[in-house]
């Protein structure tokens, strides 16, 4: 028999070293995102924040400072998200870095 050295490759996994870093990256994004309802209708998600802040303090000031209605979700998968009234994905990412939650180049404005 002919003895033949041949390595079958096996499978490579991109994020086996994310892991020990405790995520999936090396950074935490906070997304805003924006929805469209119906016709000119639109609602403004905040996703990503920290767990150990208190999101209805957040909603709180969001709504008295931008005039709008909004409300906290909990979603199975993604865990809580901030909804806004309107388009106000520039007034939320201004608040968040001006009120020390996050940093600017942690945020990420997703929409069209």
């Amino acid at each position: 028999m002919v003895d033949l050295d041949i390595q079958i490759p096996t499978t490579f996994d991109p994020f086996a070293e994310a892991g020990a870093f405790g995520g999936t990256g090396t950074k935490e994004y906070v997304h805003i995102r924006i929805q469209q309802r119906n016709g000119k209708k639109s609602l403004t998600t905040v996703q990503g924040l920290r767990h150990d802040l208190s999101y209805e303090k957040i909603l709180k000031s969001l709504k008295k400072d931008f005039c709008c209605n909004g409300n906290v979700v909990k979603d199975k998968e993604l865990g809580k998200i901030i909804q806004l009234q309107g388009d106000q994905r520039k007034n939320v990412s201004q608040f968040l870095v001006n009120a020390g939650i996050v940093k600017k180049d942690q945020i990420k404005i997703h929409g069209f």
